[in-house]
């Protein structure tokens, strides 16, 4: 090991350029809280991290929003990934590697949880590109979402106690679902699935949710974030909150994440706040595509004498 990082110190191993284009905005505060339990992971270069070396590019992203402590957030952070690179079927069926690791790090962290006697929990929303395919998977309520052609594209439905399905689900495993300022398992915790909080277990379930889709290369682009972001930023908001970024800054999409973060806070989120956007697409090329729609729809109104309004390409969208 040392022989190879010392080889490496003088020259890195080159990597292989990915087919697909990517890049990553993120941006994570603690805000007003005492601590900071919210983690992230991106690994746009995975098959180098686990040396699959097919001519299938990966990319894995997640964002973990911990609560009752850091503990079990660091850990998944730490852990889901290496689980899913390390899967069987993280070839032939990177769904179900991605699905199924959520599970297994969740059993390894109660044996640590039990050990240690922690008690934290931690919510996970996780991607994985695979190709032209895109997998998620989550627990809790940590979401993500994909914007299209400027339009926001909802993939998947948080796991809260208020849900009729996971409230049936708890009651049969003899909980309670309670409103105290919000709905929460048995009193205490306001969602309803999470890797970790061994005291509340079955009732917060580790089992994962998980969903496939095709990328057509008309994606704009996938963002995660915690509840944090999603308690105070709508998922049509994004699209005007990037586009308005993208015009500002004449088509660099680096701070991005920085600008949905500062929304959030302003709108009174006080919660940790993490978010991760990844770019399918050169946001230069998002930001042309929204001016020349916007141009091509304002046709009309330009020849009344109509001022321009940027946002106006993704009104239609929002109604």
């Amino acid at each position: 090991l040392r022989d190879v990082c010392f080889e490496w110190q003088k020259q890195l191993p080159p990597l292989r350029p990915l087919k697909r284009f990517l890049l990553v905005s993120i941006h994570a505060i603690r805000n007003i809280r005492r601590k900071m339990e919210d983690r992230h992971v991106l690994l746009p270069e995975f098959n180098q991290l686990f040396g699959l070396s097919d001519d299938i590019d990966r990319a894995y992203f997640a964002v973990f929003d911990g609560h009752g402590g850091v503990d079990a957030a660091n850990y998944s952070a730490t852990h889901l990934h290496v689980n899913v690179g390390l899967h069987e079927e993280i070839v032939k069926n990177p769904a179900k590697a991605l699905k199924c690791s959520f599970q297994k790090t969740d059993e390894m962290f109660l044996s640590k949880a039990k050990r240690e006697r922690l008690r934290s929990g931690t919510t996970g929303v996780s991607a994985l590109i695979v190709g032209n395919k895109l997998h998620i998977a989550w627990l809790g309520d940590s979401q993500v979402m994909l914007v299209q052609q400027g339009n926001a594209v909802t993939l998947m439905e948080p796991h809260k106690p208020e849900r009729e399905d996971e409230r049936a689900r708890i009651e049969a495993l003899g909980g309670c679902v309670t409103y105290m300022d919000c709905w929460r398992v048995n009193g205490t915790l306001a969602v309803s699935r999470a890797i970790g909080d061994v005291c509340q277990k079955p009732y917060i379930s580790g089992d994962a949710d998980g969903d496939s889709f095709e990328l057509t290369g008309s994606e704009d682009y996938l963002l995660l974030a915690c509840d944090g972001f999603f308690d105070a930023i709508k998922p049509y908001e994004v699209v005007d909150l990037v586009l308005d970024h993208l015009m500002q800054t004449k088509g660099v999409g680096l701070k991005a994440a920085e600008r949905l973060v500062a929304a959030a806070k302003e709108n009174g989120s006080s919660d940790n706040i993490t978010v991760l956007v990844v770019f399918l697409r050169d946001p230069q090329d998002i930001l042309a595509d929204c001016l020349r729609d916007t141009k091509s729809l304002g046709a009309g109104d330009d020849a009344q004498g109509s001022p321009f309004n940027f946002l106006s390409c993704e009104a239609a969208a929002t109604q």
